[in-house]
């Protein structure tokens, strides 16, 4: 190849790479290698740490440092493309460490309510869904659940207050509405802290008699004693 040639390519495929949305680095990928590297770091050893009654939870990672930050920016900064990630991760994780290895299972995201995913443009936990679903090859139920009520932000507020802020904010969705399913749901999110939004969408499941699994989470802000970053 002529020189000239050659730094034509370098100077084009430059240009047609994107930014890295966590640090701006030119990148090929969704994220830069050194992003991808740190976020990994926060992964679990034993995702399955927390996976028990009254609502197992499965946590890919620890919510802090560059994880919380990466999560900040998919929700806030409209850069939705880290949801591909992280799903996929959650995906990869769910099938070395879940004990229920088992494709008769429906995934159902945490929704938004309908104003604020308007405002957002998505809403983060489809997404996540969505890749942890091609990833396991479990069927997406993307409107299983619905969010009837607004409610306010979450952050600052108590257990108590959580609890009761998420209080009959959900109902069933239009895809288990008319089809009462057989099999169980693992509901999709991406973060876990105190679990009053988790407790609230497996409450109204469970009052229609659908079977609840657990949850699957990105982030858990709950650590067992033993889980090791």
């Amino acid at each position: 190849m002529p020189l000239w040639n050659q730094h034509f390519k370098g100077l084009l495929d430059l240009f047609l790479q994107a930014n890295c949305p966590l640090c701006q680095r030119p990148t090929s990928s969704q994220l830069c290698v050194n992003c991808t590297r740190q976020l990994q770091r926060c992964h679990q050893k034993h995702p399955d740490a927390l996976w028990k009654q009254p609502i197992p939870v499965f946590g890919w990672g620890v919510y802090g440092g560059i994880l919380r930050r990466a999560i900040a920016v998919m929700k806030y900064e409209n850069q939705p493309e880290i949801a591909h990630c992280l799903g996929q991760w959650l995906g990869e994780a769910w099938l070395l460490h879940s004990l229920h290895q088992t494709t008769q299972i429906l995934v159902v995201p945490i929704p938004l309510h309908a104003s604020k995913q308007k405002q957002r443009g998505y809403n983060q936990a489809a997404l996540i869904a969505q890749s942890f679903c091609q990833i396991t090859g479990l069927k997406l139920k993307q409107n299983g659940l619905a969010r009837v009520r607004e409610t306010t932000a979450q952050f600052g507020l108590s257990l108590s207050e959580r609890e009761n802020n998420l209080a009959q904010a959900f109902a069933i969705g239009q895809d288990l509405r008319h089809s009462h399913p057989n099999t169980p749901v693992l509901l999709i999110d991406d973060i876990y802290t105190t679990g009053a939004t988790a407790k609230s969408a497996v409450e109204t499941l469970r009052q229609n008699e659908i079977t609840v699994l657990g949850l699957a989470a990105v982030a858990t802000a709950v650590k067992d004693s033993y889980v090791k970053n």
